[in-house]
């Protein structure tokens, strides 16, 4: 593959889910910052959600598979802490994902994904993973995480 070939690289990480939230891909995510071609290579920028993010481990690992799979051996993926991930990196299409899923995206305000309302009570800071906090809400009474502001 040669430099022309950027865009194909891109829609294979396009197909790598989240490992904790597979209804995304790690692209919809953010957290595939850049795909370079230099000296016959890909190198892959990958910008964890927090330094001691636990998936870092499992976005390599699924990502060196799909690259494998699909024929593509000459690649580098690199871990690069700046600038910080946030959550502005995840566009209005892949907040509209979480929320189907059951998870309230980032956001000024916690709103239950199940109903849409905004009488939402927080129970713990930290809900399913260290990004998200466990919200109830006070009208459908259905517990849910919500993707924390960052």
């Amino acid at each position: 593959m040669q430099n022309g070939k950027i865009d194909k690289i891109w829609e294979l990480l396009n197909t790598v889910p989240d490992p904790e939230i597979p209804v995304i891909s790690v692209v919809e995510l953010g957290v595939i910052r850049d795909v370079q071609f230099t000296n016959n290579s890909f190198l892959i920028l990958i910008t964890p959600t927090y330094s001691g993010c636990p998936a870092v481990k499992t976005f390599q690992d699924d990502i060196k598979t799909c690259l494998l799979e699909n024929g593509i051996e000459n690649f580098e993926l690199k871990i690069v802490y700046s600038p910080a991930w946030t959550t502005d990196w995840m566009n209005d299409a892949t907040k509209e994902k979480l929320r189907k899923f059951g998870i309230a995206p980032p956001s000024n305000k916690v709103i239950c994904p199940q109903c849409n309302s905004q009488n939402t009570t927080l129970i713990s800071e930290f809900g399913s993973t260290a990004c998200k906090s466990l919200f109830k809400c006070d009208d459908c009474l259905e517990p849910f995480d919500f993707f924390k502001c960052i």
